[in-house]
């Protein structure tokens, strides 16, 4: 039995969602639009500010859309409200970011800086040279930019140099220990 797949979705207000023939879903919010098309297996219910996704069977494949489908159209719904963000750090001496236009620039530790193109639908900011924010409605869109940004330069474990999640934990080694006899 899926629990997620189960829940129902409660629209917000200034939340309007749209189901056209085939499974295809339109959500518009106060932050922007988002369209997808799902599978025809599920069957797709709105009764006034609720949404519920119903499977036919118990089929192994069936039960596993079932939880994926609730969770992208939450997604949705949540992204055209609220948004998702998601915040990088850099950590490392001369190690700084910037934004001009559509490119994230990133200067960190390498003999060139590195230069994202930042997607359409996408805003990035930097709060201050080493602090970034990531936001936008497509919360895989959000992630997937986040995590390319986080592995130009990944932490390295033993001074923790590099990109990261803002509030991640780099678990750190000991390193070498010279001249012990």
């Amino acid at each position: 039995m899926s629990r997620i797949g189960n829940k129902t979705i409660t629209v917000p207000a200034g939340v309007e969602v749209s189901i056209a023939s085939g499974n295809e879903v339109t959500v518009k919010g106060p932050k922007g639009t988002l369209t997808r098309q799902f599978s025809n297996l599920m069957e797709i219910k709105q009764e006034e500010n609720e949404i519920k996704v119903i499977r036919p069977n118990d089929e192994k494949h069936t039960k596993q859309l079932h939880g994926t489908t609730r969770a992208l159209l939450h997604n949705m719904v949540e992204g055209v409200s609220s948004g998702f963000t998601k915040s990088l750090e850099l950590v490392g001496i001369g190690f700084r970011s910037a934004v001009s236009g559509n490119k994230l620039t990133l200067n960190i530790g390498y003999s060139h800086p590195v230069e994202f193109i930042i997607p359409e639908g996408l805003k990035a900011e930097c709060k201050s040279a080493t602090e970034i924010e990531i936001s936008g409605i497509d919360k895989q869109l959000v992630g997937e930019f986040a995590a390319n940004v986080r592995a130009s330069r990944k932490p390295e474990p033993y001074k923790g140099k590099g990109v990261r999640y803002k509030n991640e934990y780099v678990r750190r080694k000991e390193g070498k220990t010279a001249g012990k006899k």
